[in-house]
C-alpha cells in the first residue's frame, strides 16, 4: 500500500503541476507541510546501491557533456562580483508535494531498488529550483533523505543542477548540509572504479562553478566546510576521517612525538581524482590572488587552505607553489621556481598576529616535504622565533623545529636561534632551559634580565614540547641546553620532576644519547627524594628512567630510599611495576645477591652490545650501563636484543648459574665441535689425496 501510494503520489506531481513556472506568493510553509522539526545535525549517510541509466542534466537539458571535459586556461580569472541572491518563494503545491513525500519514505520500510527509484522521481522535481528547495530550513532535511536513498546518476545531476547557484547553496546554513548529504553519499560510490568517470564529471562542473568567485565561499562558516569535504572527496574520504577526531593525537603527530594514526596511513598516498586535485587548487588560488591577505587571517579560510595543504601530500610542486603563496608570495614570482624573491618579509609578523594565521603557518610547517620546502620556511620564519614568542605563538616555533627534525634540514640553526631568542649575555647558556619550560611566564614579565624560576607555577606545555623534541637530537648539536639542564638546582629539578609537562622533559633528557655522565648529573640532583619521587603520580616514570641511566651505586642509592615505602608503593598506581622493575624486595632480602644481579645484566649489556651493537655503540664508559647506547640503536633490535637478554637471565637465575657461566660454556662447546670438524675435515682431505695418488 505504501508503494502504491508513493508512486500514485509521484505521478500526481508530475501531472498537476510544470515546476518550470514561476512560484506564486508564499503561504503558511509549516502549516502546508505538517513534517516534524528536526535537528541540523548532519545526517549519517547509508550505503546505497547505484543504478547506471546515464541521466545528467545535460542529456536533459540538450547541452553537451564533453564540454566540461575541456581544460581550463591558464591565465589568471579575474574574481566575478558577487551579485545579491535573493531566494524565491516556494509555490504551496511544491511545498505540499515534498511534505508528503517526506511524510510517506521516512521511517518506512521500502524494498531498497524501489527506494531508489522513488527518491530519484522526487529529485526530478527539484530541477530548476535546486537553490529555493535546498536553502528552505524544513525542505531541505527531505532533500538529504533523497540523496542518501537516490542512485549515483540522480546523485550526480543533481550536483551538475546545483552548479548555477553553488555558492550560495553552499553558503547557506541549510543548502551547506544538502551539499554535504550529497557529497558524503558520492564517496560511498567511489569503491567501484567504474563510477568514477561519471563522479568526475559531476565534480568538475562544481569545481568551475567555484572557482569563479571563491573567496566569499571560503570565508563563509558553512561554505568553508562544504569545500573541505570537497577538497576530501578527491582523497576518496569523508571529512571526519580525513582529520584526527582527538587535538591531542594530531598535535603528537605533527611534533613527531606519535607514529601517524592508523586510519589516516592508508589515506596519505591515495588520491582519487589527481588532476582535478592539482588544477581545482591552482585556480582558485589563482583567481584569489589579490585577496590572499584576507583568506591568510580568515578563520575559516585558514581551515580550508589547512586541509589543502593536507591533501596535497605527495605533490611537492604544488606544495612549493602554496607555501610561497601562503608565505606572501605573488602567484607570478611563486610559478617563477626562484624560492625567494618577491616575499614581502615585513608582512609575515603582522600577518602571524592573527590567530588564523598562525593555526595556517603551523599546518604550513606540519606538511613541509622537502628540502626546498624547509629552506624557503627557515628563511622566512627562522629569525622571527623571539618576536613569535613575544606574541604568544609559541606553536609556530615548535612546528617549525619539529619539520626541521622529521627533514634533517637546519636543526642546528633550530636549536641556536631557539637559545637565543629566549637568552642571552650573562646567562647563557644556564639560563635556556628555565626560561623554555616558564615560556609564558618569562615573556609576560617586565624585567626579562631579573627573571628567576617561579615557585608554584606549570611549567609551559608548549615549552616542554620543544625540549622534549630538542632531547631528541644528536648530543652533538645540543650542547648549550645540556649545560643548561645540568646546571639547575636541586629544587628547581625535583620541582620539574614532580610536573606533568616537566617530568617529560627530564625524561627525555635521560633517553636522549648524551654522554652517561652527564645523565647521572642530573640523576645525583635528586639525591635524598627518589622515595617520595616514586609515590608520586608524575615522578614515578622519573624514577625509572633514573634507575635505567645511573650507575650500580646511584641504582643501590634510588632503591635504599625507596625501600622504607613499600606499603605505599604497592597501593599506588606505577608503584607495584616499580617493585618488580627495581627488584625492591630481592634488594630487601639480600642486597649482596641483588648486586650481583645488576652486575651480571650490566656484563650482559655489554657483552652484547659489543657483540651485536652498531659500531659507535661497542665501546663503553666506565661504570655506564645502557644510558650511552640505548638511544643510538634502532627501536627493533633494541626490542630484540632485550628479550634475549632477558630470557637468557632468567634461565640463568633458575639453574643458579652465572650468566655469563652459559655464554663461557657455549664458546667452549663451540670451540670444541670446530676442532672436531677441522679434524673430519683434514682426515678426510688426506683420504682424497691418498686416492688421488
Amino acid at each position: 500500500m505504501v508503494s502504491v501510494g508513493l508512486h500514485a503520489l509521484v505521478s500526481r506531481k508530475h501531472r498537476g503541476c510544470d515546476l518550470t513556472e514561476q512560484p506564486t506568493a508564499w503561504e503558511n510553509q509549516t502549516n502546508n507541510q505538517g513534517v516534524r522539526k528536526r535537528t541540523m545535525g548532519r545526517k549519517t549517510s547509508k550505503k546505497h546501491a547505484g543504478v547506471n541509466t546515464d541521466h545528467t542534466v545535460e542529456s536533459v537539458s540538450g547541452g553537451n557533456a564533453d564540454d566540461n571535459d575541456r581544460p581550463h586556461k591558464d591565465k589568471k580569472t579575474t574574481p566575478v562580483p558577487q551579485t545579491s541572491f535573493l531566494r524565491k518563494q516556494i509555490d504551496p503545491e511544491t511545498a505540499k508535494y515534498f511534505a508528503e513525500i517526506a511524510n510517506a519514505i521516512e521511517g518506512t520500510e521500502i524494498d531498497p531498488e524501489e527506494r531508489s527509484v522513488i527518491c530519484g522521481n522526487a529529485l526530478e522535481e527539484t530541477r530548476g529550483k535546486e537553490a529555493e528547495l535546498a536553502t528552505d530550513y524544513i525542505i531541505s532535511h527531505t532533500l538529504q533523505t533523497l540523496l542518501e536513498g537516490c542512485s549515483l546518476d540522480h546523485l550526480c545531476s543533481f550536483l551538475q543542477s546545483c552548479a548555477k547557484n553553488f555558492s550560495h547553496i553552499a553558503a547557506d546554513r541549510s543548502g551547506s548540509h544538502v551539499v554535504e548529504t550529497a557529497l558524503k553519499s558520492l564517496s560511498f560510490h567511489l569503491q567501484d572504479n567504474e563510477n568514477h568517470s561519471l563522479i568526475e564529471h559531476a565534480l568538475k562542473k562544481i569545481c568551475k562553478a567555484i572557482v569563479v568567485n571563491p573567496v566569499d565561499i571560503m570565508c563563509n562558516c558553512h561554505g568553508s566546510h562544504v569545500l573541505r569535504s570537497l577538497l576530501c572527496l578527491f582523497k576518496g574520504v569523508p571529512l571526519e576521517e580525513f582529520h584526527s577526531t582527538k587535538s591531542s593525537v594530531g598535535l603528537a603527530e605533527r611534533l613527531n612525538l606519535k607514529a601517524p594514526h592508523g586510519k589516516n596511513v592508508s589515506l596519505q598516498p591515495v588520491q582519487i581524482f589527481p588532476s582535478l586535485l592539482k588544477k581545482f587548487v591552482s585556480e582558485m588560488l589563482n583567481t584569489a590572488s589579490e585577496d590572499i591577505s584576507k583568506l591568510q587571517m580568515n578563520q575559516y579560510s585558514s581551515l580550508v587552505l589547512q586541509t589543502v595543504l593536507k591533501s596535497l601530500a605527495g605533490n611537492e610542486q604544488e606544495l612549493l607553489h602554496l607555501i610561497r603563496v601562503l608565505l606572501g608570495s605573488s602567484a607570478g614570482s611563486a610559478n617563477a621556481g626562484n624560492l625567494l624573491e618577491g616575499i614581502p618579509i615585513r608582512n609575515i609578523l603582522r600577518l602571524v598576529e592573527e590567530t588564523a594565521y598562525s593555526h595556517l603557518m603551523e599546518a604550513l610547517a606540519s606538511h613541509a616535504k622537502s628540502q626546498d620546502h624547509m629552506d624557503l620556511i627557515w628563511e622566512e620564519l627562522g629569525t622571527k622565533f623571539r618576536d613569535l614568542f613575544e606574541m604568544g605563538k609559541s606553536g609556530v616555533v615548535v612546528s617549525v623545529l619539529a619539520a626541521t627534525q622529521r627533514l634533517h634540514s637546519h636543526e642546528h640553526e633550530c636549536c641556536q636561534a631557539i637559545a637565543a631568542s629566549v637568552c642571552t649575555g650573562d646567562e647563557f647558556p644556564k639560563g635556556i632551559v628555565p626560561r623554555i619550560l616558564f615560556l609564558e611566564n618569562f615573556f609576560c614579565s617586565r624585567d626579562k634580565s631579573n627573571w628567576s624560576w617561579p615557585h608554584g607555577t606549570k611549567i609551559h606545555v608548549v615549552g616542554s614540547l620543544i625540549l622534549q623534541s630538542i632531547f631528541r637530537l644528536p648530543s652533538e648539536l645540543i650542547q648549550v641546553y645540556v649545560t643548561s639542564i645540568t646546571s639547575l638546582e636541586e629544587h628547581h629539578v625535583l620541582e620539574a620532576s614532580k610536573d606533568p609537562s616537566g617530568s617529560r622533559v627530564i625524561e627525555s633528557f635521560l633517553n636522549s644519547n648524551i654522554s652517561g655522565k652527564q645523565k647521572r648529573k642530573l640523576v645525583a640532583k635528586l639525591r635524598g627524594h627518589f622515595g617520595e619521587l616514586s609515590v608520586h603520580p608524575f615522578g614515578s616514570f622519573t624514577v625509572e628512567k633514573c634507575f635505567t641511566a645511573s650507575n650500580l651505586n646511584l641504582r643501590e642509592t634510588i632503591v635504599s630510599e625507596m625501600l622504607p615505602l613499600q606499603p605505599e608503593l604497592s597501593k599506588s598506581k606505577q608503584g607495584p611495576y616499580l617493585l618488580r622493575k627495581l627488584d625492591i624486595d630481592g634488594f630487601a632480602r639480600q642486597p649482596d645477591l641483588w648486586k650481583s644481579r645488576q652486575a651480571s645484566q650490566q656484563s650482559a649489556l655489554k657483552e652484547f652490545y659489543a657483540t651485536f651493537g652498531p659500531k659507535e655503540t661497542k665501546s663503553f664508559e666506565k661504570e655506564s650501563f645502557l644510558a650511552d647506547t640505548v638511544s643510538k640503536s634502532k627501536p627493533g633490535k633494541l626490542k630484540d636484543i632485550r628479550k634475549e637478554i632477558e630470557t637468557t637471565l632468567a634461565s640463568a637465575k633458575t639453574s643458579n648459574t652465572p650468566f655469563l657461566a652459559h655464554q663461557v660454556s657455549k664458546k667452549v662447546k663451540r670451540s670444541k665441535d670446530e676442532k672436531k670438524r677441522h679434524r673430519k675435515d683434514g682426515e678426510s682431505e688426506s683420504k682424497r689425496k691418498k686416492i688421488k695418488v
